[in-house]
């Protein structure tokens, strides 16, 4: 029966794990090894207003959503900086359950929006426009 937690320290060797499998592997071929996926996701861990949801399936964690809170001159925004699910098991509503989550929970708080960074035209991308997210036409994001 999957399980949602709070994404905390204790949880942080296995999702080292389960984000290495999912970004190494196709459509991201990314080159993480344990210690900067560690330093990664450490240090999103101790981002000020952090905020991380893990599902389980077994015992074992199967996906998970992670990001923090900012202020903008309009209210509180929230940035998913991380989603990932184990891609045995990706397409079974494990992204879907912990986006929904999150967003029903920050909704709770009133956020007055969410963002994140997708490659253009890969599944995440489809997978967020399933979920009611758009193209910003307000940023663009530019780098040197």
């Amino acid at each position: 029966m999957p399980s949602l937690s709070i994404f905390t320290q204790e949880e942080l060797t296995d999702c080292i794990h389960l984000y290495i499998n999912v970004f190494n592997a196709p459509p991201w071929n990314e080159t993480w090894t344990v210690e900067s996926a560690e330093e990664r996701l450490s240090d999103l861990l101790s981002t000020p207003k952090f905020r991380g949801y893990t599902l389980h399936i077994d015992g074992k964690p199967a996906g998970f959503i992670a990001g923090n809170a900012k202020r903008t001159s309009k209210g509180m925004t929230f940035y998913i900086a991380e989603l990932c699910v184990d891609p045995s098991i990706q397409g079974k509503g494990i992204g879907s359950t912990l986006l929904s989550h999150l967003e029903e929970e920050l909704n709770r708080e009133g956020m007055e929006s969410i963002y994140l960074l997708t490659s253009p035209g890969s599944p995440a991308e489809a997978f967020y426009e399933r979920h009611s997210f758009s193209r910003s036409d307000a940023r663009i994001v530019m780098r040197k």
